[in-house]
């Protein structure tokens, strides 16, 4: 199958840092690459990959200093999107809903995989104008805020099987907080939380610009005051290996309708377990008293604690394996995309001696 994958360009593929869809759209590119597809990835030019790069900028913009506004940017490579778009099987989307006053010339073989938060109050109407574009979530959770409209599946983030070695035996007494430093974080909760436990917290997060106030005005001080606390900013993947690996427990304090949280399947395939609140994804995610436990609030957590090193690591393990590699994701996505309409059409518009062995090989290339 001849597949388009098309990321942001805010983050290169892979990151080097933090940046979940850029991450995501990279390890599918890789897995389809290997399953014996022809992947084009449309990304920013520094990023890595097996596929046919197509550069949308030189490199990834919110790493260079000379971006002001990154839209133009986005526009430039919808262009080269768009001039391209008869060459692909497949068009999958990952940039929200920036290409679709262009989509309607291949919306029968295109989807768009949805990665951020959908109760905001702007995309209800915009989703209700083009109901019939399909849509991809990432959780049956983040689903609930949207009107009707197209949904082709749930397809929850997969990981390389290799990619975080399992740490039976951490060498570390402490707990992680890994993400960004943001209200719906909470990693004021985290902070509390290991206060309370009387527990050494490791604080692994970048400050975006917009999160600057809340930095120097909440967590900045409580970082201060707390001697158990340790702040190591951004960490890149080789680090995240050993910060989650040697962890006692990943604290996943959210306050939000979080869509799916990657470092979540990310402590998973250290064996680290999950001590997460109950908010969007997580009970989709956290199998409760098997990979972690599932809480309602800071006490619960605090409590919970006390028996955290009771659960089996390698159970943990093992439950990321099952259900969160990338491999499984690659797999139902390629499920997705055997249904899309356009392929069934194409394979339609052969003529007739060679329609059998064009409808063969569209089967042959989607099991790859």
């Amino acid at each position: 199958m001849k597949i388009a994958q098309i990321a942001p360009l805010a983050e290169c593929c892979p990151p080097r840092l933090y940046g979940g869809t850029e991450r995501i759209v990279s390890y599918l590119t890789e897995e389809l690459v290997r399953l014996g597809h022809e992947v084009t990835l449309f990304a920013s030019g520094d990023s890595t990959t097996q596929a046919n790069l197509v550069p949308g900028c030189a490199m990834a913009l919110r790493l260079n200093p000379a971006v002001r506004d990154p839209l133009p940017y986005q526009m430039m490579m919808l262009d080269e999107v768009r001039r391209r778009a008869h060459q692909f099987d497949v068009l999958h989307f990952h940039i929200d809903f920036l290409h679709y006053p262009l989509a309607s010339a291949f919306a029968d073989r295109m989807v768009t995989t949805l990665h951020g938060r959908l109760d905001l109050p702007d995309l209800q109407p915009f989703y209700a104008a083009f109901p019939h574009y399909p849509l991809v979530s990432i959780s049956d959770d983040q689903r609930r805020p949207m009107p009707p409209v197209n949904w082709a599946g749930t397809v929850h983030h997969g990981l390389p099987k290799n990619l975080l070695p399992f740490t039976a035996r951490p060498k570390g007494d402490y707990l992680a907080f890994l993400g960004r430093i943001s209200p719906e974080k909470r990693p004021d909760r985290a902070i509390e939380i290991a206060a309370r436990a009387g527990l050494k917290l490791r604080i692994a997060a970048k400050i975006d610009k917009a999160d600057q106030a809340y930095w120097e005005e909440v967590v900045g001080p409580m970082v201060a005051r707390h001697s158990n606390v340790e702040f190591i900013g951004e960490i890149d993947e080789q680090r995240k290996a050993e910060f989650l690996g040697n962890a006692r427990a990943l604290l996943f304090p959210i306050d939000w309708p979080e869509p799916f949280g990657l470092v979540m399947i990310e402590a998973m395939a250290c064996g680290t377990p999950v001590i997460a609140f109950r908010n969007g994804s997580v009970p989709e995610v956290v199998d409760d008293g098997i990979t972690g436990f599932i809480v309602d609030d800071v006490a619960e957590a605090v409590a919970i604690l006390r028996g955290i090193d009771r659960l089996d690591r390698a159970g943990v393990r093992a439950v990321f394996e099952e259900r969160f590699t990338a491999e499984r994701m690659a797999l139902d996505y390629l499920a997705i995309y055997r249904d899309l309409p356009g392929l069934h059409r194409a394979a339609m518009r052969v003529p007739a001696m060679q329609k059998g062995a064009a409808i063969e090989a569209i089967g042959l290339r989607a099991v790859a």
